[in-house]
C-alpha cells in the first residue's frame, strides 16, 4: 500500500471537504444535513440541531439498560436522542458508564434492555458483514489512540481505506486533505513513536474521519493530554462538527465542557440526566 501514499503536487483542497461530506452524508443515509453560508453564526460557536421534524435523529436510545455479566449495572433506563449535526458531551465520572455508553453504539456491547438506533438501523440487532458496514460509517476516537506502531502517521490513515476497498485514486484523493485538517501534513512519514501524544491523538482523528463518516464517536479523547494540547483536539472536532458530521464526546474534563457552547448530558450512578441542551 506504500504505492498511494506518496504526496500530491495538486491535493483536493481543504475547502471542497464540506461539500463532500455533505453528500456522502445524504447519499450514504438519507439523512438532512443543513448546508451553512457565509452569512451564518460561526457553527462553532453557534450551532442548533435541525428544526426540521422530518429528520431522523441519527442516534436515539430508548429505555436503555446495561448490565455486564458480574451483575455490575452501567446503564438503567437510558433515553437519548441526536440529530444529524449536533455536538453532545457526555460528561460523568470514571466508571459511571460513559464509555460504555459509545460501545452499545457501534455495537461492540449489546444492551440487555430497551432499544438503539443509528441512522435508523437497529444496531443491536446487527451481525457480520451487516455490522461491519455500520461501524465503516461510524469514526471511533480512543483515548489511548490505538495507532499501528511500525506504520507511517500516513498509512496508519490510509490503512483504513485500503482495508475498506477504497482504490488507491481515492486514497490518495482522501488522505492529504485529512492530513491537512488535523495539521500533520508535515509528519506524514513519522512513525507514532515519533510524535507526541497530542500528534498521535490527531492521527487517530485523522484516521476515524478520512472515509467522511456521519458519525464520529470520541472516548475520553483529551483523557492523555494537557491542556494545550486538549483545546487542540477539541478545536479539531468542532471543525468537523461545523462541515456536517455528527460529534459524541464522552469526557470528564468540566473546563473544556465550560468553554463550549453544546449540549451536554451527564451519566451518575448508571442514569442520564441532561444537564445543558
Amino acid at each position: 500500500m506504500t504505492s498511494v501514499l506518496h504526496r500530491s503536487t495538486d491535493p483536493a483542497p481543504l475547502a471542497d471537504l464540506p461539500e463532500n461530506v455533505r453528500t456522502r452524508l445524504q447519499d450514504r443515509f438519507k439523512l438532512v444535513v443543513p448546508a451553512r453560508s457565509d452569512s451564518d453564526p460561526d457553527p462553532v460557536l453557534d450551532h442548533d440541531p435541525p428544526s426540521d421534524s422530518s429528520v431522523l435523529p441519527i442516534v436515539s436510545l430508548t429505555d436503555v439498560e446495561k448490565t455486564y455479566s458480574n451483575g455490575s449495572q452501567a446503564l438503567t433506563g437510558v433515553n437519548l436522542t441526536v440529530n444529524p449535526g449536533d455536538f453532545l458531551f457526555v460528561t460523568g465520572p470514571s466508571g459511571s458508564g460513559k464509555s460504555t455508553l459509545l460501545k452499545l453504539l457501534y455495537g461492540y456491547e449489546r444492551p440487555t434492555g430497551g432499544s438503539i438506533r443509528v441512522a435508523d438501523e437497529p444496531i443491536a440487532d446487527l451481525r457480520g458483514n451487516r455490522l461491519a458496514k455500520m461501524r465503516r460509517r461510524i469514526g471511533i476516537v480512543f483515548q489511548d489512540y490505538k495507532l499501528i506502531p511500525k506504520r507511517t502517521v500516513a498509512e496508519n490513515v490510509a490503512f483504513v481505506l485500503w482495508a475498506q476497498g477504497f482504490t488507491r485514486k481515492e486514497i490518495h484523493r482522501r488522505l492529504w486533505p485529512t492530513l491537512k485538517m488535523v495539521g500533520l501534513q508535515s509528519k506524514a512519514q513519522c512513525f507514532p513513536d515519533e510524535l507526541s501524544g497530542g500528534e498521535q491523538q490527531r492521527v487517530s482523528i485523522a484516521r476515524a474521519v478520512v472515509n467522511t463518516p456521519p458519525l464520529l464517536l470520541a472516548d475520553e479523547p483529551t483523557g492523555n493530554l494537557d491542556a494545550d494540547n486538549s483545546l487542540q483536539v477539541i478545536k479539531i472536532l468542532k471543525k468537523l462538527n461545523s462541515i456536517g458530521i455528527t460529534v459524541i464526546v464522552t469526557t470528564h474534563d468540566e473546563h473544556l465542557v465550560r468553554i463550549s457552547n453544546h449540549p451536554v448530558v451527564q451519566i451518575k450512578n448508571g442514569r442520564l440526566h441532561h444537564l445543558r441542551r
